[in-house]
């Protein structure tokens, strides 16, 4: 089994007429995943390389059948894009749009929680969602994956996603999906969600954690750890060396007021009965000595 999507999964590419929308939709589909449709507002009756082009999502939706979107236009149109979506009654929507002003995030997780429960976000700013051999949704190379699991990885860094990925891979340990939650100050799927759903899945049998300075998620997930999760996690949190208040790569990763510094938060996911690695490479070996261990 996977997390949130699987080889079944239709998807619609929003924005797949651009450049970006192009490269990345085309990746996924030769990597296997079932991109059905695209959506740009005045070209529908076209084509990019064989999948039809919609005017909306709506339309796209009824004549495909997709329960998945993934959202690649310019961060103005964002926000709009992503309550479209939502509104044509889309289940999961991948959003890997970067700079979308942080009023703009707020409003579409309050328009999600209140009108659109049914739709689960991912991202925005993030990298996406792969099942290996599956499904891949974003900008991850399937190339570093490899399938079969026991490992599930969740990952606010983008960077570091695809570095847990290559490390695993190259050490032979499968993964059964890879989630990159992204680091906006909003994200509409967090920690928690992913490691409830590792949890629920019977093929995962161990999770990779990677974290970052800045907010209180990771702390949040340790609390959830020692409640509710009886698989071993393995957890790398960055930015040990970043100075307090300094904003590091993007908008979530900031230090203020003593609170999201990176000892805080590897002291809480110790004290949850995680395994704490001090580095990528490190946090690749302890899931390893784990997986042999199953």
């Amino acid at each position: 089994m996977s997390i949130f999507v699987d080889e079944n999964t239709k998807v619609i590419v929003q924005g797949l007429t651009g450049n970006q929308g192009r490269f990345h939709g085309l990746r996924n589909r030769d990597y296997g995943t079932k991109i059905v449709a695209g959506v740009t507002p005045g070209k529908a009756g076209t084509d990019v390389d064989g999948i039809p082009i919609f005017d909306s999502v709506k339309e796209a939706a009824a004549a495909t059948g997709a329960t998945a979107s993934f959202i690649v236009v310019p961060p103005r149109f964002a926000a709009d894009a992503i309550i479209e979506a939502a509104a044509a009654g889309i289940a999961f929507v991948v959003c890997i749009t970067e700079f979308i002003p942080a009023k703009d995030e707020a409003m579409v997780a309050s328009v999600l929680r209140r009108n659109y429960p049914g739709t689960r976000l991912l991202g925005p700013n993030c990298p996406g969602i792969i099942s290996p051999g599956r499904c891949n949704i974003g900008i991850t190379s399937g190339d570093i994956a490899l399938a079969g699991g026991p490992v599930g990885i969740v990952s606010r860094s983008g960077t570091l996603t695809y570095q847990a990925l290559y490390e695993l891979s190259q050490k032979g340990v499968g993964q059964t999906t890879c989630v990159g939650i992204g680091g906006d100050p909003v994200p509409g799927t967090n920690f928690i969600d992913c490691l409830a759903a590792f949890e629920a899945d019977p093929e995962t049998k161990a999770v990779l954690m990677i974290g970052e300075i800045g907010g209180e998620e990771e702390e949040k997930a340790a609390a959830f750890i020692k409640e509710h999760v009886t698989k071993p996690v393995v957890a790398y949190i960055a930015g040990v060396t970043a100075p307090p208040g300094r904003k590091m790569g993007h908008a979530g990763a900031i230090v203020s007021g003593g609170h999201g510094t990176a000892q805080g938060k590897m002291d809480a996911l110790r004290e949850a009965g995680v395994v704490v690695a001090l580095n990528p490479t490190e946090a690749g070996d302890r899931m390893v000595e784990i997986v042999e261990r199953l």
